[in-house]
């Protein structure tokens, strides 16, 4: 879980450099990202185990390609594309609290106070790094259209979470990421030929090249392998809470490259995020004892 979200943490302000100069277009990059990732999730299938999956829950991995891949990571790059990174990162923090409330609606898994005081200390620490960090000078055409889009993304992913707990223990991770990939692309690429079209190629720098390179390869192949990896084992707000690690990333990129510095604020943010994770984590752990003891009981 923390693989995956230093690689999201990573990929807001690189997103956004790639599509810096109008040639690189959100839909463009969205394209690419979730296009290029089934293609190697098929290309890893002579190194993994083929699971057949009968057409209902094909139909189910449709879905879940929808809300976790397609609706969530298509907005984000869109809402990116429109606003700023330091927007983005700032609504981001945000995923825990719908997860925990679609949890409770849908799963019926208690908000209990140890679980929104951690959520409340990671999301305190999480927005003291937002807000404490530099703002950047590349802002958005449409900051509001792009602030709605990174919001729907998080709500999307929350609702898949939450919806899908369970159904994803059921066949290996990448089965499940290669159809759920797979349905995703089949809905975007076509919706990207007209911009494929007319692209001008030739105009895309190296330096832009690299950056969808780990757009494609880092921040979503290896990035959902960890995340699946992770999703199987933990629960929703959990996984959630890990969200957090995304500002932590951002200001250590900011301190390496000179932008920033470490402050004893942010020493202590930082603090606070990894005590809000602690915090739901026990509360995870104090359930399933609960949950042991009524069995054996």
């Amino acid at each position: 879980m923390v693989s995956a979200n230093v690689m999201w943490g990573l990929m807001s302000p690189i997103a956004k450099m790639v599509m810096t100069g109008a040639v690189v277009s959100p839909l463009l990059l969205a394209d690419c990202r979730i296009a290029g990732a089934a293609l190697l999730f098929w290309l890893a299938v002579p190194f993994t185990k083929w699971e057949h999956v009968p057409v209902g829950d094909l139909l189910r991995l449709a879905g879940a390609g929808m809300l976790g891949i397609m609706f969530n990571q298509g907005a984000f790059i869109f809402g990116v594309g429109f606003s700023s990174p330091a927007d983005a990162s700032l609504i981001t923090t945000t995923m825990p609290l719908w997860v925990m409330l679609l949890a409770w609606l849908i799963l019926k898994e208690p908000i209990t106070l140890k679980k929104a005081g951690g959520i409340a200390l990671g999301a305190s620490g999480a927005l003291i790094l937002v807000l404490t960090g530099v703002h950047s000078s590349i802002t958005g055409s449409n900051p509001l259209l792009g602030d709605m889009l990174v919001l729907f993304a998080q709500c999307s992913y929350a609702l898949y979470l939450t919806l899908y707990r369970n159904f994803i223990k059921k066949y290996s991770l990448f089965t499940l990421m290669r159809w759920m990939f797979t349905f995703a692309a089949m809905v975007i690429v076509p919706l990207s030929l007209p911009t494929l079209r007319d692209t001008s190629w030739g105009e895309i720098s190296l330096m832009q090249w690299w950056g969808v390179a780990f757009v494609v390869v880092g921040g979503t192949f290896i990035a959902y392998i960890c995340i699946m990896a992770g999703q199987k084992t933990l629960r929703p707000t959990l996984v959630a809470m890990y969200n957090y690690v995304q500002p932590i990333v951002a200001s250590i990129v900011a301190v390496c490259l000179g932008f920033d510095r470490f402050t004893p604020i942010k020493i202590v943010a930082v603090a606070l995020v990894f005590s809000g994770v602690w915090m739901v984590n026990m509360s995870r752990a104090r359930a399933a004892e609960l949950q042991n003891s009524k069995s054996n009981g």
